[in-house]
């Protein structure tokens, strides 16, 4: 009759580290690890559209290529747009993983910080 009671308890105490590991560490974990990654894609992403920009720029130095700067222009604000919407969407589905979907959230932006 105890072993009930106090499995009962610790089901609704939020305090308890069932509770805490499930609803807060874990989608901690998982955000951290999802921001990590972004973080560390969106870099690479910056550096291959770097390398490719200066490339574009060399050819138009020896007359290989001609570079509008409007539609360069455009093409980073598409990725600017295409970056943003990536991002919302991260964060919009790691705050449905739990009830409030505060840490899953959290753990997310320090996976940012620390990528």
């Amino acid at each position: 009759m105890k072993n009930n009671t106090v499995d009962a308890f610790s089901a609704t105490d939020i305090f308890s580290s069932d509770f805490m590991i499930g609803n807060v560490g874990a989608p901690f974990v998982m955000g951290l690890a999802v921001g990590y990654f972004a973080k560390k894609m969106l870099l690479i992403t910056l550096f291959l559209s770097g390398a490719a920009i200066v490339l574009l720029f060399v050819g138009e130095y020896y007359g290989i290529a001609e570079i509008s700067d409007i539609n360069l222009q455009h093409a980073a604000n598409t990725a600017t747009d295409a970056a943003k919407q990536s991002g919302d969407f991260l964060v919009k589905r790691l705050s449905g993983i739990t009830s409030k979907g505060v840490s899953a959230a959290g753990g997310f932006f320090v996976g940012l910080k620390l990528g």
